[in-house]
């Protein structure tokens, strides 16, 4: 079909002199515009599922049609992104290198994300000032996009794990369990970081990250639905990824040696759960949290117990709980990696998503067959 711009040029050219040229010639020079109308249509649509193929002056799209996205942090950027192609644009909140349980929005941040199409964030608790910018979202054009929504979310499990700990070490429950009273109470208290009881870390699951993909790339479509068709052949083919990832931690991980590791920061539960291993963190599920001198005796314990020989940390945060505990019991310590943002150094060598990803599975396979 053609198009308005194209509509035009024919009808002035319909109205100019030519018009006293035979008939067939008219007729073959609107065949013609006709025919290069088809094929950029085809190049373009081409370009936009498979954007990283495609030469940049053909995925060019005005920036008036394009859809303007911020996203919270950097896993809803991949899965946007991959969504979208060269049809949004799409920004990342939280920068590279920022933890996202540290990062509040500003003043300017909000009223950003006010002026945006969509807000794509996770939910579960993860982004603590999402529910404000909901809340003040009704009436206005802004669509906010919960990706985790229907997903079968488990309640915080640091105290459940941390107890399985301490049952295989040092028998201080009861004083754990205080701490983690006073802690909560704390995180209550204001400090912005709590995921009130939730786990919110399923990105860290392939099969429930397909999932994140799927609700994102429908509300999309609703918000864009000339262009649902583009958005459904990318997310496919992102989902077709997501589906290989999945299968290879499987195949990866069915046979290993042991089934229980020991990680800084309780961010794993999903992960663990999908793949039957068992997650035992040093803290809960805030990096930022301390554990206490018995819960650190009881993972001493554990691990002794269990004969552990890697204890993970993860980027972002501080290692030198993991570095105690490594140095405690003569084992090493290595990343395994929450995905919450990327550091410089992953930017710079070009790391996404699912190639970090496929470092943590080398990484547990590593440790668990140890």
């Amino acid at each position: 079909m053609l198009n308005a711009k194209m509509k035009s040029e024919i009808k002035v050219k319909s109205s100019s002199p030519f018009l006293t040229r035979p008939l067939a010639a008219i007729s073959l020079a609107a065949m013609l515009i006709i025919a290069g109308c088809g094929n950029n249509n085809a190049s373009n649509a081409s370009s936009t599922v498979n954007p990283a193929n495609a030469p940049a002056e053909a995925s060019a799209v005005p920036a008036a049609d394009k859809l303007d996205i911020k996203v919270s942090f950097y896993p809803m950027y991949e899965f946007t992104k991959s969504i979208t192609g060269d049809l949004a644009d799409v920004e990342v909140l939280i920068p590279a290198g920022t933890e996202p349980h540290d990062w509040e929005p500003t003043a300017k941040d909000m009223a950003e994300i006010s002026d945006a199409d969509v807000l794509v964030y996770n939910g579960a608790g993860m982004e603590g000032w999402a529910q404000q910018v909901v809340d003040g979202a009704s009436g206005s054009k802004l669509i906010t996009v919960e990706a985790s929504k229907g997903l079968e979310i488990m309640e915080g499990a640091e105290e459940e794990e941390e107890e399985h700990a301490h049952e295989e070490g040092a028998a201080a429950g009861e004083a754990d369990h205080e701490h983690e009273h006073e802690q909560e109470e704390g995180n209550h208290a204001g400090e912005g970081h709590d995921h009130g009881g939730l786990d919110p870390h399923v990105w860290l699951d392939p099969a429930m990250a397909i999932q994140e993909v799927r609700t994102i790339a429908a509300a999309l479509s609703a918000a864009s639905p000339e262009n649902a068709a583009i958005f459904k052949a990318n997310s496919e083919a992102y989902i077709a990824k997501l589906q290989q990832l999945d299968q290879d931690f499987k195949d990866g991980l069915k046979d290993t040696k042991r089934k229980d590791f020991i990680t800084q920061h309780a961010a794993f539960g999903y992960l663990a759960q999908e793949y039957g291993l068992t997650q035992v963190p040093i803290a809960g599920l805030s990096p930022e949290q301390e554990p206490s001198a018995a819960q650190m005796a009881g993972i001493v314990e554990f691990a002794k117990a269990n004969n552990v020989k890697t204890i993970f940390f993860e980027t972002l945060v501080s290692s030198s709980v993991a570095d105690t505990i490594a140095q405690e019991i003569g084992a090493k310590t290595a990343v395994l990696n929450p995905i919450e943002g990327l550091t410089d150094e992953d930017v710079k060598n070009n790391l996404d998503y699912l190639s970090i990803m496929r470092q943590n599975l080398d990484a547990l396979v590593a440790a668990l067959n140890e």
